[in-house]
Parts: C-alpha cells; sequence; structure tokens
C-alpha cells in the first residue's frame, strides 16, 4: 500500500468531532491521490538548432503542417484521409464507447429509482398438500388475484469514496480515448504523407532508370552499327545489350513498388485501390522538406504529443484503482426504499389501505476477506508501477524519435547535396568517355561503367532527397503534429486536442 489506505482529507476528518466526520467522510476518498510525475528533461533538443538554421525560418502557425510541404495533391489527400481512415472511425468508436462507461460511472453516485407493478390471477389445484389443506377452510376459494405498484429507490452512500475513484479512473481512460483519437489522426495524416513521397519517389526512380535506359539503348545502337561494319567485335555488341538489359530488368520491380504504394495510400484514404491512381499518375517533384521552427523543447512534449497523453491519462485511470481496492477495506452503506400499493382487488388498488411503505439501510463489508482485498491493492499498486514505467519510457522513445529524426533529415539533405554535385561530374564524365569511345581512345567497358557509375548516383541522389523530406514527415510526427508560435497548450497540436490540456489539468 501507499502510506495509509485513507488520504490526508479522510484522516483530518476521523480526527473531527463525530458530529462533522460524516460530512467530512462524504467528500473525502481512500486511496493515493493522483500527482502528475515530474519528468526530467534537457532544456533542448540536440538537433534543433542546425535543423532550425538549415533554412529561412518560417515562423507563426504549423497547425496543418503536411499544406508546408507546396504540395495541393498531398493537402487533399491528407484531408480526404482525416475524414475517411477507418483507424481513425475505430478510435472515434472507442472514444463513444468511454464516454458511454463515463456516464455509468457517474450514475453510480447518484441514487437509482425504478417503477414496478404486476397483476396476477392464480387457481389452485386441490391435489397438492396446500390446496388440500386450503380446501378444508370454510370459504376457500380457489381463485385469486393479486395486484400492485411501487417506487422503488436505492442509493450507495460513497462514504470512503470508492465509486468516486472509479469514476476518476474512468474519466481518465475517457481523457486517454480522446488523446488516442488524437494520436490516430496524426499517424494517419503522417502515413498519407510518408506514402505520397514513396510514391514520387518511385516515380522519379523509374524516370531515371527509364532515361538510362534510352541512354543505353542508344549505346547498343552504336555499337551495333560499328558491329554491322566490322569495326567492333561482336563481344562489344553483347557487352552492351547485357548492360542495357539489366537496367530494363530494374523498371518492372520499381512499377510494382509503385502500384502496391498507390494501392496502400488508397486504403490509408479509406477508398477501393485505384481510386486515386489517376491523379497520381500526373509526375510531380518529390517534395521538398520544409522549414522547421519553434519547435520547442522536450518538455513541452508532455502536452503536445498525444500518445504521451494517453499514457499519462492511463497513468491517473491506474493510481485511482488502487483507490478503489482500498475502499474494499471498508464498510459500505446503502440506503433503499419502497412506496407503493397492494392488493387482491383492482379497484382498491388506490385505496388508503392499500398502500405499503419500506426503508431499509444496508451494510456490507468484507471483514473476513482481507486477504483478498490486500491482493487486490497489490495487484492494482502493480499495474499503478507497469503504466508508470510505461509513461516514462513513452517520454524517453518520445525524445529518441525527436532526435533520429532530425538526425536523418540532416544528414539526408548533406548526402543529397554530395550526389547532386557528384551527379553533374559523372554527367560530364559519361559525355566525354561516349565521345572518346567514338574516336577509338577508350574502350566500351569505361563508357559502360561511367553509365552504370551515372545511374547508380542518380538514383541514390534521389533516395537521399525522398529520404530527407520523409525524415521533415518523421520530424512533425515525433514533434506530436503542428504547433502554433506560442505552443500554450496541448489544443494546439495539430488543431486535434482542443480543450483536452484543461480537463487533463483537472486529475
Amino acid at each position: 500500500m501507499l502510506g495509509s489506505p485513507l488520504s490526508a482529507t479522510c484522516v483530518r476528518a476521523i480526527r473531527w468531532t463525530p458530529l462533522f466526520a460524516a460530512t467530512a467522510l462524504a467528500g473525502c476518498a481512500v486511496g493515493p491521490d493522483y500527482h502528475r510525475p515530474a519528468i526530467a528533461s534537457p532544456a533542448a533538443f540536440i538537433g534543433a538548432p542546425a535543423v532550425a538554421a538549415r533554412s529561412a525560418p518560417k515562423s507563426g502557425d504549423q497547425s496543418l503542417w503536411w499544406s508546408r510541404f507546396g504540395d495541393p495533391l498531398l493537402t487533399s489527400l491528407v484531408a480526404e484521409a482525416l475524414d475517411g481512415n477507418l483507424d481513425i472511425a475505430q478510435a472515434a468508436a472507442r472514444l463513444s464507447q468511454a464516454r458511454a462507461s463515463l456516464r455509468s460511472a457517474d450514475a453510480a453516485l447518484l441514487p437509482s429509482a425504478s417503477i414496478a407493478g404486476s397483476a396476477a390471477a392464480a387457481h389452485q389445484s386441490l391435489d397438492t398438500p396446500l390446496g388440500r389443506l386450503a380446501n378444508a377452510t370454510p370459504g376457500f376459494d380457489r381463485d385469486g388475484e393479486q395486484y400492485d405498484l411501487g417506487l422503488g429507490a436505492a442509493w450507495e452512500i460513497d462514504l470512503f469514496g470508492g465509486l468516486r475513484r472509479g469514476q476518476e479512473a474512468v474519466r481518465a481512460e475517457y481523457q486517454a480515448s480522446q488523446a488516442g483519437v488524437a494520436a490516430a489522426r496524426l499517424s494517419v495524416a503522417a502515413q498519407v504523407a510518408d506514402s505520397y513521397i514513396v510514391i514520387r519517389t518511385l516515380q522519379a526512380r523509374l524516370a531515371v532508370a527509364q532515361d538510362q535506359s534510352r541512354t543505353q539503348q542508344r549505346l547498343v545502337d552504336i555499337v551495333r552499327l560499328q558491329y554491322q561494319k566490322g569495326v567492333a567485335a561482336e563481344l562489344q555488341l553483347r557487352q552492351a545489350e547485357g548492360a542495357l538489359a539489366q537496367v530494363q530488368a530494374g523498371i518492372p520491380v520499381l512499377q510494382a513498388g509503385l502500384e502496391a504504394a498507390m494501392n496502400a495510400l488508397d486504403v490509408l484514404v479509406g477508398t477501393q485501390p485505384g481510386t486515386h491512381r489517376a491523379a497520381l499518375l500526373a509526375l510531380a517533384p518529390i517534395p521538398a522538406a520544409p522549414a522547421l521552427s519553434d519547435m520547442g523543447t522536450p518538455a513541452d512534449l508532455l502536452r503536445r504529443r498525444p500518445d504521451l497523453i494517453v499514457a499519462e491519462r492511463r497513468l491517473a485511470a491506474s493510481n485511482a484503482r488502487v483507490g478503489v481496492a482500498v475502499a474494499e477495506y471498508f464498510p459500505k452503506f446503502s440506503l433503499s426504499g419502497l412506496i407503493g400499493t397492494a392488493t387482491t382487488a383492482a379497484g382498491s388498488l388506490f385505496s388508503g389501505s392499500a398502500t405499503q411503505a419500506q426503508g431499509a439501510l444496508g451494510l456490507r463489508w468484507r471483514l473476513f476477506d482481507f486477504g483478498r482485498v490486500e491482493a487486490d491493492i497489490n495487484a492494482a499498486k502493480g499495474a499503478n508501477a507497469e503504466a508508470l514505467a510505461a509513461y516514462r519510457l513513452a517520454v524517453l522513445r518520445a525524445s529518441e524519435d525527436v532526435e533520429n529524426a532530425f538526425s536523418a533529415l540532416l544528414q539526408r539533405e548533406a548526402q543529397a547535396r554530395t550526389l547532386t554535385g557528384g551527379e553533374t561530374a559523372l554527367v560530364r564524365a559519361q559525355t566525354a568517355s561516349l565521345a572518346a569511345y567514338k574516336g577509338g581512345v577508350v574502350s566500351l567497358i569505361e563508357v559502360l561503367d561511367a553509365d552504370r557509375r551515372l545511374l547508380d548516383t542518380r538514383d541514390a541522389r534521389v533516395q537521399a532527397q525522398s529520404e530527407a523530406t520523409r525524415a521533415a514527415v518523421a520530424s512533425y510526427r515525433a514533434l506530436g503534429g503542428g504547433w502554433s508560435a506560442s505552443m500554450a497548450t496541448a489544443k494546439q497540436a495539430s488543431g486535434l486536442l482542443a480543450g483536452l490540456s484543461e480537463s487533463i489539468a483537472r486529475p
């Protein structure tokens, strides 16, 4: 147990005079009160200065972060996915269930009432012991009627706060479900952006391969013409044809990957595969990684990143469930009452002689079951410790995600710049080697080697550019989505957590 099973308010109430003790206890709750754990974090991300300095900063609202990639089709696809994605629909359904559970927990604190009535007619058998006995009674009537109507009410007095701790746990789970919807929306937006970049990357790689195929085909035509004139040997022709086949063999692989990526994007959007294929087949460049600014500190992730809010709210729920378990140490009182009428004649149902009333004070106390109660408390405390460790680990991994995304963004952009310079040099080398081959200065092997190096460098440059843009998407996702320059509350995270931070502030 975490110290005394009673909260500080309850302990003080017990010390007061009996006159005030019951009133004070009615407002207390046993078990540990929740306090959000303090998380030590550095003042800034390691890679933040370099990321902020990589391009001209663009401050201001970055809520719709996917629009900052400057691609209208990407923006429309993300907007469509946020409306139609089925993972988001499932998260919204879970939120609806959590809302219903919260209403049920709220209702458990209130009295319950019900109206019950019945009308019955009976004909007594004379062949049963009861029938024989009754038949021997003068004036016995085998036929009988029974009518009753009543209003019953019951209320469990939450003297030690077990119900309120349960309500607290359910409310925290509801808030976790709210953040879960935001987390699903952020994840889907990032997946759509990432899939779109993959599609544009495969299209760019296909263009490189097809351009290289045309270049190789021209070389084969030159060598074939020389072979027909007896200038080139058959070996040279076959070498050129083999190099062409090697380039052409990679095109179907890239095409298959492109089609699979398009299908995956359609499913993310919530449509049948092939729905957006016509729009996606219109070639467009790989979106450039936008500037990131006003990113905040690691401490801001606790308010902004939805999955961390989910973990923190689940920690709060597990803490409240410790109180639910502790409450089983104490007696539970209930009040119940009934008022109504009962008669054997329908005409006298509402007469004064037919009225009846009943009141009761109930007591339930697991006085001889404390061993099982203690086991339940230990289980709840273990779940709370697990939730605390999960929350702390989630915070560490969130910072790791940010640092890794920043590093990938910076290094991939540096790689792309290097490969761009190398590509320029290799284009000149390819042109020079082909001219030298025509002049008989170099062999065909050197020309083919220059072509291969250029193809590899171009393909690597495209992939580096793509990975840099994907790292920018990963950065936004790791940072919790978009944000405004002030970053005052969690509701500024992608516009998805509106009002949540205020409710979280009240455990």
